[in-house]
């Protein structure tokens, strides 16, 4: 087991894990810990006998979206080369299978994330939530195509405009998700699937998730661009800077 930036890595059995590892602050991203997942991910891209990729959350968590303190302090101006870009990059460009385990709340990165996964396992406990405009921003992520596309307009609309919680049953039903399983059943479940698609031939395995995906690699790829722009932008806003001071005033009560 490794550790960087509050992201562990452990490989064992073809599979890494990869594991956010803040649970003090809910798993919170810093930029620190979007350049440790994105080298992370790298690494398992072109490591061998690395075969198939988890994503999870340590303490019943997996990740509360970005630490917005960090976020404040380090805005990512530059979509070329800040951290948080370089992994939604990287996700999109993923050769092999990646699994998300998702246990509690999975709030902003951490729901349009799953996006690019290509199983979702989600615990009973989990909940969804895409909150951008709540904070007066606009989805990432490439969330403004692909989440129309996974489930739906009417309902990524309702998802991406309310920002409310998602349950983790209508996540299911949506396509958000691809099983539901209970709590302590999860963490098994997910790892043994993991483990088992490890032990398919490789290269089928890549060449059917390149046919299924890369269809869809272009259009994602251009949308992060655009969600970048007018991303950065919004960081600088009247209206995001109010609504960051407001949220991290309700965290000090």
């Amino acid at each position: 087991m490794s550790e960087a930036g509050e992201i562990r890595v452990d490989d064992s059995a073809g599979v890494r894990r990869i594991v956010f590892a803040r649970p003090e602050k809910k798993n919170a991203f810093t930029s620190a810990m979007y350049a440790a997942f994105a080298e992370a991910l790298a690494g398992a891209d072109e490591a061998a006998d690395v075969r198939v990729v988890t994503l999870e959350g340590a303490g019943n968590c997996f990740t509360a979206g970005n630490d917005l303190m960090d976020f404040a302090s380090q805005p990512p101006r530059d979509p070329a080369s800040a951290p948080v870009f370089k992994l939604l990059h990287g996700l999109v460009a993923f050769s092999k299978p990646l699994i998300a385990i998702v246990d509690g709340p999975a709030i902003g990165i951490g729901s349009t994330m799953l996006l690019h996964c290509d199983f979702v396992y989600a615990s009973d406990k989990s909940r969804f939530a895409f909150p951008f405009v709540n904070l007066a921003l606009v989805p990432e992520a490439a969330s403004s195509v692909l989440l129309s596309e996974r489930v739906g307009p009417a309902r990524a609309y309702e998802w991406l405009l309310g920002g409310d919680p998602i349950d983790p049953t209508e996540a299911e039903r949506a396509g958000l998700v691809t099983k539901v399983l209970p709590q302590a059943e999860l963490a098994a479940f997910a790892r043994a699937k993991a483990e088992l698609i490890a032990t398919k031939p490789p290269e089928a395995v890549r060449l059917t998730k390149k046919l299924i995906r890369d269809p869809k690699r272009e259009a994602a790829t251009a949308a992060i661009h655009r969600e970048a722009a007018v991303f950065t932008e919004r960081l600088t806003s009247d209206e995001a800077k109010a609504q960051f001071m407001a949220f991290l005033s309700r965290g000090k009560k």
